[in-house]
């Protein structure tokens, strides 16, 4: 005996809602993630050969190549340095101050920071350079022996 066979239409699969739900996740989280907006300085740091590693202080002023200092976020002038410099002086006295100056610097610039950092009294000022003894692969920042300031 002989049944009639229903005809079945063939199942198809319909991307295009998967597609879509896809590229509102993608949306969603390059929007909700929070990108870290930090400044690039372009530094030459000195090198040296006799430089210990060190870790990173949480105060560190950097002299670029034009005599501008950077606090942190900030930038700043020659007249602003002091002021800025003295509210962090108390993080500074703890942990010491790391100076970064470009090699381009001038010298007078880093010495304005070193005189700023010996009225605020603070003792521990360290120079951070690039290491250039043989068989570094990459230069890694150093910091020299620390320094007594006046």
């Amino acid at each position: 005996m002989r049944f009639a066979r229903t005809r079945r239409d063939p199942v198809e699969v319909n991307l295009t809602p998967l597609i879509d739900v896809v590229f509102l996740l993608l949306i969603f989280f390059m929007v909700s993630t929070t990108f870290e907006t930090r400044q690039a300085l372009e530094l030459e740091l000195p090198e040296t050969s006799s430089g210990a590693a060190a870790e990173v202080s949480p105060v560190t002023v950097v002299v670029t190549a034009a005599d501008v200092y950077r606090l942190g976020e900030r930038e700043l002038s020659p007249a602003e340095l002091p002021a800025a410099l003295a509210a962090d002086a108390e993080e500074a006295r703890e942990h010491g101050l790391v100076v970064e100056a470009d090699g381009r610097a001038s010298h007078a610039a880093v010495v304005r920071v070193l005189d700023q950092a010996g009225l605020q009294g603070i003792q521990r000022v360290r120079i951070a350079t690039t290491d250039s003894r043989p068989g570094n692969t990459s230069p890694s920042e150093t910091i020299s022996p620390q320094a007594e300031t006046p």
